[in-house]
This record gives C-alpha cells, sequence and structure tokens, in this order.
C-alpha cells in the first residue's frame, strides 16, 4: 500500500561511498525511492548531511552523517509475516538468521513481499530504526540467493556499535563457496579495485578507475578440488558489493551457478559427473539452482558485553548435495 508521510532515514558514509555523489549513495541505501526521486528530496531540504543543507552531487567524505526525512510517496513498511526463521544466536540486543536461499532481505523494487525483514516484524517485538522503516534490524545484507549468517540488530544502540565495527573491518565474516573449474593455487589474496559495470547497472565489476571504483580485498583458501569444481573458504577482508562474485570470476572461477557472473544457471548430477547434460532440461536432476555461496560465520564483538562471539551457520542442504556427488565421483 503506497502512503504519503515522512520517513526517517540514518546513514553513516562508509568507505563504500567515501568521494560518492550524495545522490548515489542515498538511491544505494533506498530501494523504494528512484534516484530522481532521491534528487528531488535533496533539492527540497528534506537530506542534511552533518546537519547542512547540500546538493545531490555533493561528494561525501567518510564518517559523515546523512539525516533524511523523505516526504515522497512510498510503500509502507513490510507487513509482518510469520514464517519459520532459523535462529542461530538471540539475546536482548541482538540475533544471528540463518538466512535461506531466495529471500531478499528488505523490501525493494519488484520484492515487497516474503522478505527477511517481513518474517522479523512478525517474530520480534523490538528491531532497531536506524534503517528507516522498510529496514527494521537490518545491518548489512546477504544477496537474494547467498545463505547463512546474518545480524540482526534489536536496538539502535546494538545497530550503531555493530556498524561501526563494519566499517573499522573489526567484525570478520567467513564463506564457503563451491566454484566453477579448479582453482590452481592452494590459497592467495586478490586486491582488485571494484566499481560500477560501465554498461550493466546492476553488476560489478573489477576496474582502476571510473565507476566509483574502491580497492577491495579477498583471500581465499581451496578445501577441496574436483574434476570441474572447487571447494573453497573466502574471507572478505573489505565490503564492496559482490565482492566476491566479482574476484572469483575475474581469475576465471565463478561462483557455481552465479547468473550474474557465471555461464550456468544450475548444476545437474550428470553435469558434475560427466561435464555435460545429456537430458533435456526439464528431465534433469538439478541438485543446485542459485549461487553457492553462503555466509559461514561472522566473528564480532558483542555490543552490549564487548565479548568477542563467533556464530556460524552450517552449510545448507543443496551446496552439501553437490558436494556429495562430487565425493562419490572420486570414489
Amino acid at each position: 500500500m503506497n502512503v504519503i508521510e515522512p520517513v526517517s532515514l540514518e546513514v553513516s558514509v562508509s568507505e563504500r561511498h567515501h568521494g560518492a555523489r550524495l545522490d548515489v549513495c542515498l538511491t544505494d541505501h533506498c530501494d523504494l525511492l528512484s534516484r530522481t526521486q532521491i534528487r528531488r528530496e535533496i533539492t527540497a531540504g528534506n537530506v542534511l548531511v552533518n546537519g547542512k543543507r547540500a546538493k545531490p552531487a555533493y561528494r561525501l567524505v567518510l564518517n559523515q552523517q546523512i539525516s533524511c526525512q523523505f516526504q515522497s510517496k512510498q510503500n509502507a513498511g513490510p507487513k509482518p509475516e510469520p514464517m519459520d526463521l532459523s535462529i542461530l544466536y538471540e539475546d536482548d540486543a541482538l540475533a544471528v538468521i540463518d538466512k535461506p536461499p531466495a529471500m531478499v532481505v528488505h523490501p525493494a523494487k519488484g520484492h515487497w513481499q516474503g522478505t527477511l525483514v517481513s518474517g522479523l516484524a512478525a517474530h520480534f517485538n523490538e528491531l532497531s530504526t536506524i534503517g528507516g522503516s522498510v529496514r527494521p534490524g537490518i545491518v548489512h545484507r546477504l544477496d537474494r540467493d547467498t545463505t547463512g549468517a546474518i545480524i540482526i540488530a534489536k536496538t539502535d544502540d546494538a545497530h550503531r556499535k555493530v556498524a561501526k565495527q563494519f566499517e573499522n573491518r573489526t567484525l570478520k565474516k567467513q564463506y564457503l563457496c563451491l566454484c566453477l573449474g579448479r582453482i590452481d593455487r592452494d590459497r592467495d589474496t586478490i586486491e582488485l579495485p571494484i566499481g560500477q559495470h560501465p554498461y550493466n547497472r546492476v553488476k560489478m565489476t573489477v576496474r582502476q578507475e571510473g565507476g566509483n571504483a574502491k580497492s577491495a580485498t579477498t583471500f581465499y583458501e581451496v578445501i577441496d578440488r574436483f574434476q570441474r569444481v572447487s571447494y573453497v573458504r573466502v574471507h572478505p577482508l573489505t565490503g564492496r558489493t559482490h565482492q566476491i562474485r566479482v574476484h572469483l570470476a575475474h581469475i576465471g572461477n565463478p561462483v557455481l551457478c552465479d547468473r550474474l557472473y557465471g555461464s550456468m544457471s544450475s548444476v545437474s548430477t550428470s553435469f558434475l559427473t560427466t561435464g555435460r547434460d545429456t537430458l533435456a532440461e526439464s528431465q534433469r536432476d538439478i541438485l543446485l539452482n542459485r549461487q553457492a555461496l553462503h555466509a559461514e560465520s561472522i566473528e564480532f564483538d558483542h555490543p552490549t558485553t564487548c565479548e568477542r562471539m563467533k556464530i556460524t551457520a552450517p552449510i545448507p542442504r543443496d551446496m552439501s548435495m553437490v558436494l556429495e556427488t562430487l565425493r562419490l565421483d572420486t570414489k
């Protein structure tokens, strides 16, 4: 349902948007408004940077505070939808959820129902408000088809403190992924800047300049190699959009079934064992039809107790089935 009412949004400028235009930064943070609408809000004085009005083209600086009171017609906040949530950890300040595949984290164009925040709204009595009415509790995101551990803030204080750990890179994330092809090195660090793709607005790419390119560092280590697939543990040392997917695709080993950065949309038993699909698509034994990327663990300082915590999410069934098939084929 569309409503016309002020909607608050607070943004602390991270490294990702250091040097970026104000309208570009807010477009990234607000999926419900177009860039044209964002510009209109800025020009109308509904957006302040460190308490002062700014132009849409204003270049942001790290740690600046952006305050928004949007007046445009927007969708109301998420409607609570009861759903089974796999809760890995919970206390009064936060929770860690094991996000399933095919679930968008918060409402966006084309995805108004079935989002994680709708499930959170139905399950939790209190969620942080810093992300605005459409992102209650959301401190960070996972892509729609990426599974695994995601932190949910219940209070604004917890939200700010966890977000600060992301900015300071003291929070550590670890991923498991299956990649197409045999990665030649046992371990390596990929240090290549990532920016907006010059022709495809939904993609990111490795680029040295332009496209708001930012430094990006990814460390990986190979857990196991098979004839056509590598099983890899990945540690992103920075937090760029699609970072793991872009870096692995750049070295020639895209995440398995990555529709955006790879060449395959699904994987069958016959492909894993023979390297080709001889059956019609409707007859194939499909084991995986989404990007094989899983947020295995997240390590952080608890915002209340300061205790160092590491929460782990078990590998999802579709990825484990691929691994089982690959290991049987090597026996």
